[in-house]
């Protein structure tokens, strides 16, 4: 059996930026514990796979665009939101399957998720605006990730405040002394680089370091929206890798706009099930 496999890196603002994705596109569902193998070895922060078999539960697909189930796993896990490897399976999809479309959809874990691609293919990625409550920070993950912190919140990630860029990107967290956290861990200040800069942490997810994190993305834009007053930012994840975006605050909703750029096209080979 073949399966083919895509390596593409979104968010990019040069070659070898941004955060790699494998996309594998299936003609149907393979058992899980064979997509979690896949996943890991591709040991890539993310593996998307999607079918075009959408489940009962999804109904009725929104609009008349094309529209796919789509999946994520980390190298050991299953998540319930990825924001580049959807940005990088829609570009898959509107590049090779669908090239006079300008949107797709995607049923997940998280609903119904859109992609548009612009006309100087920009893609925008809509996403739902996750919302943050402040709490008093960790002390366990404040001395694993060696950091000042200024504020903390929490909601779908754990997001502490940092007083700089310089502090974000000085930080050398110990992994090994992490708490077992269910969730990335975020660190983030207002920059200088871009308005915003984050790094992302999820040890216990399989990713010790993500490149540039979209679902972080939609909880840090309306986050910073409501402290700096304004509904558009520009975000830099300031991991080894790096990379760019555009965010903008839209009602419930957070749209992510970012570039793409293909790194190779390949088949893998499973047994026949």
């Amino acid at each position: 059996m073949e399966v083919l496999l895509h390596q593409i890196d979104a968010f990019v603002d040069a070659p070898f930026s941004g955060n790699p994705a494998a996309v594998m596109p299936l003609p149907s569902w393979l058992p899980d514990h064979l997509l979690q193998h896949l996943a890991e070895e591709n040991n890539l922060a993310e593996t998307a796979f999607y079918t075009a078999q959408l489940p009962a539960e999804a109904g009725t697909p929104p609009g008349d665009r094309p529209a796919f189930h789509l999946r994520w796993f980390t190298p050991t896990v299953e998540v319930n939101m990825c924001g580049h490897a959807t940005m990088a399976t829609a570009a898959q999809i509107l590049e090779d399957v669908h090239p006079g479309a300008d949107r797709v959809s995607f049923f997940t874990r998280s609903g119904w998720l859109h992609v548009d691609r612009t006309d100087d293919d920009e893609y925008v990625l809509d996403l739902p605006a996750l919302e943050s409550t402040e709490i008093t920070p960790d002390p366990a993950l404040v001395e694993a990730l060696g950091v000042r912190p200024l504020r903390a919140f929490t909601g779908f990630d754990e997001v502490i405040v940092l007083g700089s860029e310089q502090e974000v990107r000085d930080a050398k967290p110990n992994f090994a002394a992490f708490p077992p956290i269910a969730f990335d861990a975020v660190i983030t200040a207002r920059g200088e680089s871009a308005d915003i800069v984050s790094r992302v942490f999820g040890p216990d997810l399989g990713v010790i370091e993500d490149p540039i994190t979209g679902s972080a993305h939609a909880q840090l834009i309306p986050l910073w929206s409501r402290e700096l007053g304004r509904d558009t930012l520009t975000a830099r994840q300031l991991s080894a890798r790096g990379g760019t975006l555009r965010g903008e605050l839209a009602g419930d909703r957070v749209l992510l706009f970012g570039r793409c750029r293909r790194y190779l096209d390949g088949v893998v080979t499973l047994p026949d099930l």
